[in-house]
């Protein structure tokens, strides 16, 4: 069920353009960082994993023009990787994957440019293979709290289009669906820009499991008639108690599943926890463009001039969430003491 979301072509980076998703499928083609930074900031490629992904592909392929100049290369690697990382600001995988390729020029300060680009090459493929191999172990991780006939909900998207292909919350439903659990999906719309509509409604299609399109408001309705047996959310950044940024809306989401009575777990790898920062007080929220809300997709939908306020993410406190699904393993309350484990290195 893997989608081919980002992939490295030898000289640059091959990705789905998701602002085109669902109406075409377009791929496009990335070689430089202003195009990799523009493809981020207006989510070409989105979600937590992937443009951690991107963005170390990203910087491998806007180095190969530069192979030929060792004066300068160590110079260019640190700019580029800067701007890269200064793309979007919540998702702690992107200064992650970003902080992780120029670690690499730091254990080889005297490697020749050709030797490092090639050292860089094999660390972004290495990031992009560790994040298929977490995001199956989070999909397996979920199969004691998924029961056949489950109906899960789910906000945004945090399939494969976020990540190296699989997902992380949609990889729990995939798992279920390859165990033969006749699982269905309720996806929310995830205004403004609707990537639940558009994009994990598309990928479950795409994928074989069944799923049902929902408005953002009519979600509290749903779980009053019973449909919600679970919720399951990715993550953006996730501090180190637990409390977690993911899309705007997300927070709502937790409050109704409490108010109802329902389990909500967050889906990450452990490359999205960031326990440099003790709480989510603490986590960067991005803002985005007020068009996206007063004109989305070019049509106005509010009066001209109006004043908006659009976050593009919330946080939920830890007290909200039942558990947390990830390569490690279900993670459970009390978090202090179970979501250390996750800064163990990555398994192979």
């Amino acid at each position: 069920m893997a989608i081919d979301t980002i992939s490295w072509q030898g000289d640059h980076v091959r990705m789905i353009d998701q602002t085109r998703l669902p109406n075409e499928r377009v791929d496009i083609e990335i070689r430089t960082v202003p195009q990799m930074v523009e493809a981020i900031k207006t989510l070409r490629i989105r979600g937590a994993p992937a443009i951690g992904i991107a963005a170390a592909m990203g910087l491998v392929a806007a180095l190969r023009p530069h192979l030929d100049d060792e004066d300068g290369f160590r110079e260019r690697l640190g700019e580029y990787a800067d701007e890269l990382a200064a793309a979007r600001p919540t998702a702690v995988n992107l200064s992650w994957a970003v902080e992780r390729m120029k670690e690499v020029a730091r254990r080889h300060p005297d490697m020749a440019a050709a030797a490092l680009w090639e050292r860089l090459e094999q660390e972004a493929l290495a990031i992009f293979e560790e994040d298929r191999r977490m995001c199956r172990r989070i999909g397996e991780a979920a199969r004691g709290v998924i029961r056949d006939r489950a109906g899960i909900l789910t906000h945004c998207n945090a399939g494969g289009l976020a990540t190296s292909g699989y997902g992380t919350a949609l990889a729990c439903a995939y798992v279920a669906h390859e165990d033969g659990k006749r699982v269905r999906v309720f996806a929310d719309e995830t205004r403004p820009l609707m990537q639940g509509s558009r994009l994990t409604a598309w990928e479950l299609m795409e994928s074989g499991v069944d799923v049902t399109l929902i408005c953002d408001d009519m979600t509290a309705a749903t779980m009053a008639k019973g449909e919600i047996d679970l919720v399951i959310v990715g993550a953006d950044r996730i501090a180190a108690n637990g409390d977690t940024a993911n899309k705007i809306g997300t927070y709502g989401v937790a409050i109704l599943a409490r108010e109802h009575g329902i389990p909500f777990y967050v889906a990450a790898p452990r490359t999205t926890f960031d326990f440099s920062l003790p709480d989510g007080s603490r986590i960067p929220i991005e803002e985005r463009d007020p068009a996206e809300v007063t004109h989305g997709f070019g049509a106005a939908t509010a009066p001209a001039g109006v004043k908006v306020y659009s976050p593009a993410f919330d946080v939920t406190p830890a007290r909200y969430i039942t558990g947390f699904l990830t390569d490690a393993g279900l993670l459970e309350p009390p978090y202090a003491e179970s979501l250390p484990v996750l800064r163990d290195p990555v398994a192979s």
